[in-house]
C-alpha cells in the first residue's frame, strides 16, 4: 500500500491537495493510505520550504502549489 501524506496546517489549499490526491489514488487503481501532518517539527523534517506538501511513500515530491491529477498519478505509480 502506498502512503500519501498532506502536509499543511490544514488550510483551503491543504485540503484541495488531499482531495486531488485521493481522487488521483482512485482514478490510478492504487490503494493509499492518507494522513495529514500538521506539526511543523514533521513537516520540517521532509525538507518542506513552503505548504501544501504532498509526500508518497515518505518523499517529499511536491510543495508549495497543488499539482495536477495527472501528476499526482505518475508519482503514485512510480
Amino acid at each position: 500500500m502506498v502512503t500519501v501524506k498532506i502536509l499543511g496546517s490544514g488550510c483551503a489549499n491543504c485540503r484541495k491537495l488531499e482531495a486531488v490526491a485521493r481522487e488521483a489514488a482512485t482514478i490510478a487503481g492504487i490503494a493509499a493510505e492518507f494522513s495529514k501532518v500538521t506539526d511543523m517539527k514533521e513537516m520540517l523534517a521532509y525538507d518542506l520550504m513552503s505548504s501544501p506538501g504532498l509526500v508518497i511513500n515518505e518523499k517529499l515530491v511536491c510543495s508549495g502549489r497543488i499539482p495536477t491529477r495527472d501528476e499526482i498519478v505518475q508519482w503514485l505509480k512510480a
